[in-house]
């Protein structure tokens, strides 16, 4: 089959500018990839709303917070085991693998409460959702590896910047799903719905689900839902995910990566190239970065819902009432100042944006600290909120562009799956860590109520912001050092 070009022409630097119908099957390509990936964001923070909605006495924080510790390290176990299998077979077998997986443990986990309901079944909840949770994180590991692998060889290094812009404002989106519609299904599917509670996306849901005061709480909903979300968008993936534009029937072109090794190197073989050669310092200045930035990102996104909700201000302060959309502003936001300005004013090195967003985690986690016993006034309310914004906005821009494209720009195409799943397994042993430790130092009971009392979980979190500021710094420069041709 003779193959269409790919490039209308290329500049002094190697860089291409690309015909229209290339792009056209590019979008075709990049579009369902990223609702996709953002399925797998709505499937792995919907147990957040699950944990309110089931109640303390069904699953408490401590049981929630070993639940997505171990979940966690399955995400790690899943990369080590999966990324070199996605080496080998593509992007798009990664993809399809890990969201449909995610959709089977996801209605596995809906059975069990439908079943213990409605079919008189006895299943304990923290010990079954302990498996089926890891099982969900353990095929979750696929679509980072897998969104980096198949977005590389169809974007040149200068373009992944402005291209992880578009992609990081989808994955948002998954995450507002996962809060703002999770807390919308929640009350659309209550034993008696209660009618101020409900807006306009819990009248939607209530209306197609068929949901709401039936006499039990129909909690399998918040389950089945981003499985059927997944499910959507797994069949256009399906048809039109491809790993290279050669399989699309365009001609490959050169796109800037440098290159760990023109060979596919097996997982350990990778980690001791990366930790024993110098020209590989970059990427592990990367996956130090990324290991803070989990704890970081897990710390602010996981418990301030849990800290607002425990204090009593959560659904009446307009951060906790809008918890989904602060996320997506925040994950665009942040996706614009790591993609497209990198790609603009810094040529796209992506160590100086990182670097200025890690300062100012640094500065608000601080403000944090010194303002959270004073978070029932409304001045400390507001203080601490923009402060966690701040945050928001920088851990998951970071986490983007470094695990999203920075690491496929100092990897290469072969090897390209590995390293990112080395670099997002860092992410989640710090959030594994983050986590454990979170758990076992939250408040509870009555003594949850104060706030005062929860001091130790942003203090937990400057020694991580401080580390990745130091690391950010020293990539501030990096580029790849092969020359596109």
């Amino acid at each position: 089959m003779q193959l269409r070009p790919s490039a209308l022409s290329f500049n002094g630097e190697g860089i291409p500018r690309h015909t229209t119908d290339f792009k056209v099957r590019r979008f075709l390509n990049w579009f369902p990839l990223g609702f996709g990936y953002a399925s797998l964001m709505f499937m792995r923070y919907m147990l957040n709303t699950a944990q309110k909605a089931l109640g303390d006495k069904t699953m408490s924080v401590s049981d929630f917070s070993t639940i997505f510790a171990v979940g966690a390290a399955f995400y790690v176990v899943g990369f080590l085991t999966l990324t070199p299998i996605i080496d080998r077979k593509g992007g798009r077998w990664g993809m399809l693998l890990g969201v449909m997986g995610a959709v089977v443990s996801n209605v596995l986990m809906g059975l069990v409460l439908y079943g213990n309901t409605k079919l008189g079944w006895t299943i304990p909840i923290f010990p079954s959702f302990l498996v089926l949770y890891a099982a969900n994180m353990f095929f979750q590991s696929c679509g980072a590896a897998s969104i980096v692998t198949t977005k590389l060889p169809w974007f040149h290094v200068r373009h992944r910047g402005t291209f992880g812009t578009l992609f990081g404002f989808m994955i948002s989106l998954g995450i507002y799903f996962a809060f703002d519609w999770g807390y919308a299904l929640t009350n659309a599917t209550r034993a008696t719905t209660d009618p101020s509670k409900m807006g306009l996306w819990a009248t939607i849901f209530q209306s197609i689900l068929g949901t709401g005061d039936t006499g039990v709480d129909q909690n399998w909903w918040l389950f089945f839902t981003p499985a059927l979300f997944g499910l959507a968008f797994w069949i256009p993936m399906f048809i039109f995910l491809r790993n290279t534009p050669s399989e699309a029937g365009f001609k490959n072109f050169e796109t800037g990566d440098q290159h760990i090794s023109h060979e596919s190197l097996g997982i350990w073989q990778m980690i001791q190239t990366l930790f024993t050669k110098p020209e590989h310092r970059v990427l592990r200045f990367i996956i130090f970065i990324e290991f803070c930035s989990g704890a970081i990102r897990n710390g602010t996104l996981q418990y301030y819902p849990l800290f607002g909700k425990a204090v009593g201000f959560y659904h009446e302060f307009l951060i906790g009432a809008n918890w989904g959309l602060v996320l997506l502003i925040c994950g665009c936001l942040g996706a614009y100042m790591t993609g497209r300005i990198s790609d603009r004013y810094f040529q796209s090195r992506r160590g100086p944006m990182s670097f200025f967003l890690y300062v100012g985690m640094t500065i608000s986690l601080i403000v944090m600290t010194i303002t959270i016993g004073n978070h029932s006034a409304h001045a400390g309310s507001w203080i601490f909120a923009c402060s966690l914004f701040v945050i928001l906005t920088g851990v998951i821009g970071v986490h983007g562009i470094l695990s999203g494209t920075a690491t496929g720009d100092f990897a290469g195409v072969k090897n390209t799956a590995k390293s990112v799943g080395i670099v997002d397994g860092a992410v989640y042993a710090g959030t594994s860590l983050q986590s454990f430790f979170a758990g076992q130092l939250a408040p509870t009971g009555e003594a949850a109520k104060d706030p005062n009392n929860w001091v130790s979980w942003p203090l937990l979190l400057i020694p991580f912001a401080i580390i990745g500021t130091i690391l950010c710094h020293r990539i501030y420069y990096a580029l790849p050092s092969r020359k596109a041709h």
